[in-house]
């Protein structure tokens, strides 16, 4: 069962997230899940003992389960335009 929750991060740090966890399909939540279930069940002390490339691994090789969410209708119009102003 999913929960909300409210979260303050630096604006540019949640966009490069954002970018991160769209080009590899999935949503910025259930990225944010996986770090937050790995970090939960390895009783790491300091989270500098964190190793950040295990969950990394683990979501590029698709040991991680997640639910993608179809982009809307508005989105992939706005990534439409988006590319055809890049193209011009």
């Amino acid at each position: 069962m999913d929960a909300k929750i409210t979260l303050s991060f630096d604006a540019q740090i949640v966009e490069r997230a954002k970018e991160y966890a769209d080009s590899r399909g999935i949503s910025l939540s259930r990225l944010t899940e996986v770090l937050f279930r790995r970090l939960t069940a390895g009783g790491y002390v300091n989270i500098e003992d964190f190793p950040v490339s295990n969950w990394v691994h683990l979501l590029s090789e698709g040991e991680a389960s997640y639910v993608k969410t179809p982009k809307s209708s508005k989105a992939l119009r706005t990534e439409h335009h988006a590319s055809k102003k890049k193209k011009a």
